[in-house]
């Protein structure tokens, strides 16, 4: 089962990745060379999404040129409205059919096509898709495994035992459980539909899931994960540069007698021959010099 449509969440601050996200909106942080958001619609074109929404708060003006080719279409909220009235926001471009909802500040090589199977094969207006492990174990599934019966046991049926990935699929009907003009959640609609039996979950432990809203998540995934090219290859590595597990963007510039290790450097950064780099995020256009540890420059 494929799904035409798509909805990509970008409008978050990104307040935990300071001070990157004072240059770019969180989902247009580079993970290998690529925005996050980027990865998400990616995931999305795998199960057939062929258009795409995209909602904007934060540095606006960073989107032009995403989803070159593609038809995207953004949806500015000078006051953020949250989940649900971003969602509700986008309504008159929703189409008949279901909706993939893909948080834009996420790397998911889940397979999507379950969650979609999942959703075809029940009549449930949203579902969810989980993983059995993580830190937020706020979703409980009831005796089938297979419908979601409480949120944060706001339902008080049943203590959470999995992790919303924060990908799901929605059915427009769920746009008219959600008030117009309000900066709302949606978790009182997801509530309601699970008071209702109306709302499915997919436990999806396949693939990586990464949540890379801090910096520590961020530089462990260019760490660890093999998505990409670790030196990009219009990036210049002098030789006599030491590059130790770390991702080099392009156009970046790395001096003969540098030591990088456990790094991520930007796109057109430029590294000089008596930096030595531990665990640092280089992301500014000034040149780095000098021993620096765990910094963000």
């Amino acid at each position: 089962m494929s799904v035409n449509q798509a909805f990509i969440l970008g409008a978050g601050l990104g307040t935990r990745l300071q001070p990157l996200t004072h240059v770019l909106p969180k989902p247009l942080v580079p993970l290998f060379h690529k925005p996050l958001a980027e990865w998400a619609l990616d995931a999305c074109e795998g199960v057939g999404c062929s258009r795409f929404a995209v909602n904007t708060h934060h540095l606006p003006e960073a989107w032009e040129g995403f989803g070159e080719g593609k038809e995207v279409g953004f949806f500015h909220e000078p006051d953020l409205l949250e989940t649900g009235g971003g969602i509700k926001n986008i309504e008159a471009w929703v189409e008949d059919g279901p909706l993939l909802i893909h948080n834009g500040d996420i790397y998911s090589s889940m397979p999507l096509w379950k969650l979609a199977e999942a959703h075809a094969n029940s009549n449930n207006t949203v579902t969810m898709a989980l993983r059995s492990e993580g830190k937020a174990k706020h979703i409980a599934l009831d005796d089938s495994g297979t419908r979601v019966c409480d949120i944060h046991f706001k339902c008080g049926r049943a203590k959470g035992t999995h992790v919303f990935s924060g990908i799901y699929i929605i059915e427009r009907s769920l746009l008219a459980m959600i008030p117009a003009n309000e900066k709302v959640s949606v978790i009182p609609a997801l509530l309601e539909l699970a008071e209702n039996g109306r709302l499915g979950g997919v436990v999806i432990d396949e693939g990586e899931w990464l949540d890379l809203g801090d910096r520590e998540a961020y530089v462990q995934a260019h760490c660890e994960l093999e998505i990409g090219p670790h030196i990009h290859p219009d990036a210049q590595v002098e030789h006599g540069a030491k590059v130790i597990n770390s991702v080099i963007g392009s156009g970046a510039v790395v001096k003969a007698g540098a030591l990088v290790r456990d790094s991520v450097l930007w796109p057109n950064v430029r590294v000089e021959a008596d930096a030595d780099l531990d665990h640092c995020i280089i992301y500014s256009g000034k040149p780095i010099r000098g021993v620096q540890k765990g910094a963000d420059l």
